[in-house]
């Protein structure tokens, strides 16, 4: 279930988004994109994981959006990396994943001023190129990894190529934690 070949290239750090204590011994870091249908439903099984794991999982997320099959993918990366900025990513990645299905520039503004966002602060980030090298830092670490589509899970800096279910990446975590 976890690869022994395909490795983290560039470890979880501050730069990332993360949820959970820095030292849980379990750290599961997600390559995603907002518009692909199996990461919105791998988030909704994240989500599940860490309300059963607890302490025990630090989750990661870095962007990966498919924009030769996703054309509102980078735009939503971009929403959430300017609400991060603004210190609502994680709020702004859960309004986008249960809204996949509109992603347009007017919906992301809409979701911004639902989150409070100073929307002068995130107008210019969505209009600018503030926060790309950002998106094109976690892609090329994605493909540096061995990432070839969406979502792709490490665990612990190893791959993980087993089902994207509750059952499956809580024994995975599991079996994780004992190796330490």
């Amino acid at each position: 279930m976890i690869s022994s070949q395909a490795t983290l290239a560039v470890p979880v750090s501050p730069n990332d988004h993360t949820e959970g204590p820095a030292t849980a011994p379990v750290t599961l870091l997600e390559y995603g994109d907002y518009e692909c249908p199996y990461c919105g439903q791998a988030n909704q099984v994240v989500q599940a994981v860490q309300q059963q794991v607890g302490d025990g999982l630090r989750y990661a997320f870095r962007n990966f959006p498919l924009t030769q099959i996703h054309p509102y993918a980078y735009g939503a990366a971009l929403a959430a990396e300017a609400a991060g900025a603004q210190g609502k990513f994680w709020e702004m990645h859960n309004l986008l994943y249960a809204h996949q299905n509109a992603l347009g520039m007017q919906n992301l503004m809409r979701y911004a001023d639902q989150l409070g966002l100073d929307m002068d602060k995130f107008r210019r980030a969505m209009h600018t190129d503030e926060f790309a090298g950002k998106i094109r830092a976690d892609i090329e670490s994605g493909l540096e990894s061995g990432v070839q589509g969406t979502p792709t899970f490490f665990i612990n800096g190893r791959m993980y190529e087993g089902p994207t279910s509750p059952q499956g990446l809580i024994r995975a975590i599991q079996e994780a934690s004992q190796a330490r």
